[in-house]
């Protein structure tokens, strides 16, 4: 559980956590922490732990080399596809939490982020409108195509807000991936939207006059084939270095 009441300090940041891409989770890491003002409250959401407390319990199995969720029956790449929604309630329904992809870069204080909260909104997010060409991504992984592709890969969740009651560990568990990954479980009026610059996705995203604040290596991480001169995969590895 993580607690807190409030945009306040130490502000709570959730990143999704892979075993197979625990270095993302470092540089994700020191990347927030480097150019944080105020204390952060950092969580590795990591599915393995939270199988062993009980919270997590979707089945999937390996078919044709490809993680096939038996929920839904669909491909998933990453162990917080589904997970990061468990975020809500883990917050206890209370405060403000920002979750976040593992293969995120920042590059500004994140305390800016926060700081454009709007507690009319249940959600807030980069509101892409990613009609993707690629079809595979991390060294090969299928690319599904679903509503509101990314928007979930960053969330500024307001846990505390009434509509985001009605999502429970239950439903994370056994609803379908599209389903909550759209927000289904919101009206449109309350998902509100964040700047572009907050949720870059390199390699998809139009270049910006100046170097994103938070930059998404969705299609892979510069230590992956084919990703070592993805656009700024050089501040990446600078942070890798640090």
């Amino acid at each position: 559980m993580f607690g807190g009441s409030a945009v306040s300090e130490p502000l709570t940041v959730v990143i999704g956590y892979d075993e197979r891409e625990a270095e993302a989770f470092d540089v994700c890491r020191a990347s927030l922490l480097r150019h944080a003002s105020v204390p952060l409250h950092i969580v590795k959401l990591d599915q393995a732990a939270l199988r062993r407390a009980g919270w997590y319990r979707r089945e999937w199995r390996h078919v044709e080399g490809q993680r096939l969720d038996m929920g839904d029956l669909k491909p998933f790449s990453t162990d917080f596809s589904f997970s990061r929604f468990m975020t809500i309630p883990l917050n206890l329904y209370q405060g403000w939490a920002l979750f976040c992809d593992g293969d995120f870069l920042f590059t500004q204080d994140i305390a800016k982020l926060f700081a454009l909260a709007d507690e009319r909104y249940a959600v807030m997010c980069v509101q892409h409108d990613h009609d993707q060409a690629e079809t595979k991504k991390m060294g090969g992984i299928v690319q599904s195509r679903y509503h509101r592709k990314n928007w979930s890969s960053l969330m500024l969740l307001n846990c505390g807000h009434p509509s985001n009651g009605v999502l429970t560990g239950w439903m994370v568990n056994n609803f379908a991936g599209q389903w909550l990954h759209a927000f289904n479980w919101l009206k449109d009026e309350e998902i509100g939207a964040l700047p572009l610059e907050w949720n870059w996705l390199s390699g998809v995203s139009q270049p910006l006059p100046a170097v994103p604040a938070g930059i998404h290596f969705t299609l892979g991480l510069p230590t992956m084939t084919g990703c070592a001169n993805s656009p700024y995969a050089d501040l990446w590895r600078a942070e890798r270095a640090r």
